[in-house]
């Protein structure tokens, strides 16, 4: 299989970040215009934003959490050329938990079902970091 496969999910979970980015940008832009949030404040603590602010907010922080696991996994499932069906398709699902994680968080941000999704979210990390155990070379 090709190796480099396993970063479409990368390029996909980046291109997440992305547009959390936009959102944020987006809603920060209607608060100011709207005139909800005090600047001066805003400008020291985030939670002078309004909430749909800071939902948006928190999530571009989670995203530089254990998504950088995920990176670390796809690079050394490259690195020792151990990128198969097993780990393209949890790439895939990891990726895809991540959107729906981010959907919650920053629609509804209903904490037991996001909790959940985090919680399989992190099982699919722990299933790829066992896939990359098994394919060490010497292993």
């Amino acid at each position: 299989m090709n190796a480099a496969l396993i970063f479409w999910p990368v390029l996909a979970q980046i291109a997440l970040t992305l547009s959390i980015y936009v959102i944020l940008a987006r809603r920060k832009a209607a608060a100011i215009k709207a005139r909800t949030v005090n600047m001066k404040e805003a400008a020291l603590d985030n939670r002078a934003w309004p909430e749909s602010v800071v939902k948006v907010s928190n999530n571009l922080a989670n995203q530089f959490e254990a998504p950088v696991l995920f990176y670390a996994l796809c690079l050394t499932l490259y690195v020792i050329d151990g990128v198969g069906l097993a780990a393209l398709l949890l790439a895939w699902l990891y990726v895809a938990l991540r959107v729906v994680h981010a959907v919650i968080h920053i629609g509804s941000n209903y904490v037991p079902r996001r909790l959940q999704v985090f919680v399989l979210s992190v099982g699919v990390l722990l299933a790829l970091l066992a896939v990359s155990a098994w394919q060490l070379p010497g292993v």
